[in-house]
């Protein structure tokens, strides 16, 4: 059993903590939190367990460090990436292996800060400890699924990888209306839709998939879409207004040789009325807020269309379970590599576990 560590509550953190009290062959050992208040609470109250797991949320950073084997690094860093990094390096030199979803520009080690991947490889290297980045988008599912899904088909033409979202129903006023702008006024770019932004965020995805599909990209480009509300409209987060932003259409293109080869695009709304020309999700007319794709243009044409659903939650949360189960089922073969950094083509989205473990996956 690997003894892991959450670090963070938030969003991404309490479902890590669900996730982590479950996983065949992982222990939740400890979890950790910046916040005064929540230190000594039990880890159920943050994931919503109905049972006590005996683990309470600690600030004591080094106790944790010499007591767990691998870190779920679920704190932000979006907006905090040098506090990201010396978390992480610090984690990595303790000799812990370290999953996180929290750096976009390590999803591809290859094309990221050269400074950032000298610091952590030096530190995975002192600490004999090895990192992975990665989550469902970008992560897995437009990078190791695009690529698994092009093994299937004798020619390409264009790989495109979409999100198709709806977010009435997801109760995250930050990233819903600052980051991405929704409720905002149409004459300002919000932060998510920024020119080289997008680029940011996704480009390693592009990258990744052109590198383990034969090709190299040439250019990124971004191209940006926008609609207002035509009406006002009612979410979880309370009354969006008619005339501001209602959904955006963005797409990073990766081209190779001149043409169009790798696209990831972003179809989001902020209700289900909005841009219902553009594509919806596969069971929008039952309900269905959020599906992700991947379409190949090729021989054949060939389209993937995953969804996740958890009790009691949003398709939101069922997305951000399948990110912490994609870095929490990498452990089990980050411990037998060599030090080093990772990326979501090396590391299989099927770790072998033993027998014990492995049935352990079954319901009761």
């Amino acid at each position: 059993m690997l003894r892991v560590a959450v670090w963070g509550t938030g969003n991404m953190g309490s479902t890590a903590i669900r996730s982590a009290a479950a996983f065949p062959g992982l222990q939740l050992a400890a979890v950790i939190t910046s916040t005064a208040e929540k230190v000594g609470r039990d880890a159920a109250g943050f994931a919503g367990l109905d049972a006590p797991t005996g683990v309470a949320a600690t600030d004591d950073v080094d106790g944790v460090l010499t007591e767990c084997d691998a870190v779920a690094y679920m704190a932000s860093g979006d907006i905090r990436p040098e506090e990201a990094i010396a978390d992480i390096e610090r984690c990595l030199r303790a000799g812990l292996h370290v999953v996180t979803p929290s750096l976009y520009s390590l999803y591809d080690p290859a094309s990221a800060p050269p400074e950032w991947v000298q610091r952590l490889t030096a530190a995975a290297e002192e600490g004999g400890s090895t990192l992975l980045v990665s989550g469902v988008d970008p992560g897995w599912g437009n990078d190791a699924l695009a690529v698994t899904a092009a093994s299937l088909c004798t020619r390409i033409d264009t790989i495109t990888c979409q999100e198709i979202f709806d977010y009435s129903t997801y109760n995250q006023p930050f990233a819903v209306k600052v980051s991405c702008g929704f409720g905002g006024s149409m004459d300002e770019t919000p932060m998510m839709l920024l020119p080289t932004i997008p680029t940011m965020v996704w480009g390693g995805n592009v990258r990744l998939i052109g590198r383990g599909l034969g090709i190299e990209i040439d250019e990124i480009t971004e191209e940006v879409e926008r609609l207002p509300l035509d009406e006002s409209v009612d979410t979880v987060m309370g009354r969006f207004e008619k005339g501001t932003q209602g959904a955006f259409f963005l797409k990073v293109v990766g081209w190779s040789g001149g043409r169009r080869r790798i696209v990831i695009e972003h179809i989001t709304r902020i209700h289900p009325s909005c841009a219902p020309d553009w594509p919806q999700p596969d069971d929008a007319h039952r309900g269905g807020v959020g599906d992700h794709r991947v379409i190949i243009d090729g021989d054949p044409q060939l389209t993937i269309v995953t969804r996740a659903d958890v009790p009691g939650g949003t398709r939101a949360d069922g997305g951000n379970t399948t990110a912490a189960n994609r870095l929490l089922g990498a452990l089990n073969w980050l411990v037998e590599q060599k030090p080093g950094i990772y990326d979501g083509l090396q590391v299989p989205l099927r770790s072998a576990l033993g027998a014990a473990a492995e049935a352990a996956r079954w319901a009761e």
